[in-house]
């Protein structure tokens, strides 16, 4: 039996794997264990976890594309020394830069840290990101740039528990980590429950019957509908002046610019109700600390976040928050709901094309010195900040005069054929590689465009730590071994690192590698030099969950709630900062009248490589569909149950139409787990927030038709 938590997103649950002696994978049993986040709970996908160990398509043996043009199974060696030999030549005739590698939030700690590590020293390319980019940038953009650092939540998750409100903006957490409901009880006691999102989604519907208040706005528009809260906020004389006065700066021009959005003004363009605007402000307000309430959270997720003013709309969460007193109290705050498992982790220590261990930024010349003394390599041969994913994605493999776009790519942990935008594209780019090289578990649909696919380990079969949505730093242990010839990307990387001669040394002991992380991420934001894998299992073994960032050496306990005494900014001031809306970049107009959002199902995990091969969830949700209310369905005449299409300026892609009138009449809804025809990221716009680098997954402009009979069959 072995104590560890579920391979799925940042919530971590906390769950015990047994596997009977002699076992394979199918017959790993999971089981739920208390922890604070999950509480004894596990979702549907947490449950069947174990079936994916034992997938019948496992990849146990490395591939290569042979003459034929198919993958054909090698050994170690050879495709390790086909790998280093190209890559070393791509090097020598075009420069580092020519190669890149993509990383992903689902790997360990350690994993990422080895991999930014190796990209920057036995690479040497600036070329790193990672599809965090996708999941946390928007977030983390606005964190940094308010409080000073970024961690999703700065406090536990439990504290939700005894608010008297929570504002829940572009979160179905139903649906994404049931578990974390829970947490939500207590306001929902109190009626204090807001949840905004254009559908009735399973997480609108628990502000039901008195339990709170759901605002539907027009896709895109979240910002104006906090832009009308923050004016009622500050109109009716609701702000926390003292707080303001004594902890934040920019209140004056953020006061200024809210001004120009009372409540009829944002209906006018949000289509929310002006009075239920009011009513929201002064729920909030009347549940604020600085009027005797209980505590207010603001949360954000992908919903409001995934846009070209994402990093706009989390500031002017943060605003409201500030305004109304939270942020560094017990019991109020601003957070943010991280998706992948590791998302909080993988960009703190390295996989970001712009930061370095310790959530440290590359272009500072301390960081650069500290971390290089670490890795026993010159300063001045790291290189500089890289292309952040969109960007680096759409520059892969140009042969355009002058360009110096990669010509290798090194894909860990990501899907990118289903999970980037503009999907076609991105396979087009992949395509036009001199050499792509892909480790995965399965045979993903980016694995199967790959020149070289290495086979490589599970959550349940391999040692390290994974950091919670919370900043809480956890420890995953191995369970079984793996089958085949599948190795840890740790291995991988150091194979690879000698082949192309390297000094540089690469730990394959994970205890090892934690070690070399903590260091090189003292005196960072996000500082581990405190913890060890050893001290994590004491923790652990004396009915301890775990421990929050930053732990510096020397510290006890770690940091549950940050910004109670300052924030980390060098007045120890929050800042406030105006922002205005500008709608997105690809709005409804003829042609393309309909509002496109995607998002997730219970059943089914990010791009499905995992999920689509557990049977039991595969039979509950089987294929995609396209959710649109009755009234656009008899308007379109698009019958419930039909093949419909959606056609945007990228592509198109068809699935089963869905009646339900818990979406706006001017809204569809397609889920994005699939690939083919039915993905979803063949239509989506690759157009990026020109701060956080985050593509505007949530919202773009589609035409909606029926496709014929004929065609369907």
């Amino acid at each position: 039996m072995a104590d560890t938590h579920c391979p799925y997103c940042a919530l971590q649950c906390g769950m015990s794997l047994a596997v009977p002696s002699g076992a394979a994978g199918p017959a790993a049993v999971v089981s739920p264990r208390e922890f604070p986040t999950n509480r004894g709970g596990l979702c549907q996908k947490g449950w069947t976890a174990a079936s994916v160990l034992g997938a019948p398509d496992r990849l146990t043996t490395p591939l290569v594309r042979g003459a034929s043009g198919e993958l054909e199974p090698a050994s170690w060696d050879e495709a390790l020394d086909l790998v280093a030999g190209r890559l070393a030549a791509l090097a020598a005739e075009h420069g580092p830069q020519s190669v890149a590698v993509f990383g992903g939030g689902g790997l360990t700690n350690e994993k990422a840290y080895a991999l930014g590590k190796f990209a920057r020293t036995v690479l040497r390319t600036p070329n790193i990101d990672y599809n965090g980019r996708f999941c946390m940038a928007s977030a983390a953009a606005g964190m940094n740039r308010a409080f000073g650092v970024d961690r999703g939540l700065p406090f536990p998750l439990e504290d939700l528990g005894g608010a008297g409100a929570v504002l829940l903006l572009g979160s179905n957490l139903a649906e994404t980590m049931p578990p974390a409901v829970q947490h939500l009880a207590g306001s929902r006691e109190r009626g204090g429950l807001v949840v905004v999102d254009p559908r009735r989604s399973v997480t609108a519907r628990l502000a039901d019957d008195g339990a709170g208040i759901h605002l539907a706005p027009v896709p895109g528009t979240d910002l104006v509908v906090l832009l009308g809260l923050l004016h009622v906020i500050l109109a009716e004389g609701l702000a926390d002046l003292p707080y303001l006065g004594a902890r934040t700066t920019g209140f004056e021009d953020v006061a200024r610019s809210a001004a120009a959005w009372w409540p009829e003004r944002c209906e006018g363009v949000s289509g929310v109700p002006a009075d239920d605007l009011r009513r929201v402000a002064r729920l909030l307000a009347s549940a604020s600390p600085s009027r005797g309430g209980r505590g207010v959270y603001v949360l954000t997720g992908r919903g409001v976040e995934q846009s070209t003013q994402g990093t706009a709309t989390v500031t002017a969460a943060i605003n409201l928050a500030l305004a109304l007193g939270l942020p560094g109290r017990v019991g109020s705050g601003y957070g943010a709901i991280t998706g992948q498992g590791n998302g909080q982790g993988g960009r703190e220590h390295g996989q970001k094309a712009d930061q370095l261990p310790g959530y440290r930024k590359i272009d500072d010349p301390a960081a650069r010195a500290h971390v290089a003394a670490v890795w026993g390599v010159d300063p001045d041969s790291l290189p500089g900040p890289g292309k952040p994913a969109v960007e680096l994605l759409r520059s892969l493999g140009r042969r355009s005069e002058g360009d110096d776009g990669p010509r290798a790519l090194l894909v860990h942990g990501s899907n990118l054929v289903v999970s980037a935008p503009n999907a076609t594209s991105v396979v087009e780019r992949l395509q036009s590689l001199d050499l792509l090289v892909v480790c995965d578990f399965v045979p993903s649909e980016t694995a199967l465009l790959a020149d070289v696919v290495l086979p490589v380990t599970q959550w349940a079969e391999e040692e390290g730590t994974m950091t919670s949505l919370e900043g809480r730093v956890i420890r995953r242990r191995k369970a079984l071994e793996a089958p085949g010839e599948a190795r840890s990307e740790l291995w991988i990387l150091a194979e690879l690192a000698r082949r192309l001669g390297s000094a540089v040394a690469f730990p394959t002991d994970p205890a090892v590698v934690f070690e070399e992380l903590a260091r090189a991420s003292a005196g960072g934001p996000a500082d581990y030099s405190g913890l060890s894998h050893a001290r994590l299992d004491a923790d652990e073994a004396e009915s301890g969950p775990g421990l929050f960032w930053p732990v510096p050496a020397g510290n006890p306990a770690g940091t549950p709630r940050l910004f109670l005494e300052r924030f980390a900014t060098p007045d120890g001031r929050a800042r406030m900062v105006a922002v205005d809306h500008a709608g997105p970049s690809d709005d409804v107009r003829p042609g393309a009248p309909v509002h496109l959002v995607t998002g997730r199902v219970l059943q089914h995990y990010q791009s499905g490589a995992q999920t689509h091969r557990v049977a039991d969830l595969e039979r509950l949700v089987p294929e995609p569909y396209v959710e649109l209310h009755p009234v656009l369905g008899f308007r379109l005449g698009v019958t419930d149950g039909a093949r419909v299409r959606l056609t945007s300026a990228r592509g198109w892609v068809e699935a089963t139409a869905r009646w339900t009138d818990a979406i706006r009449p001017d809204t569809v809804f397609m889920p994005f787990h699939w690939s083919g025809s039915g993905s979803v990221n063949r239509v989506t716009t690759d157009a990026t927030d020109p701060i956080s680098g985050m593509p505007e997954f949530k919202v773009c402009a589609v035409d909606v038709t029926p496709v014929p009979l004929e065609a369907a069959r």
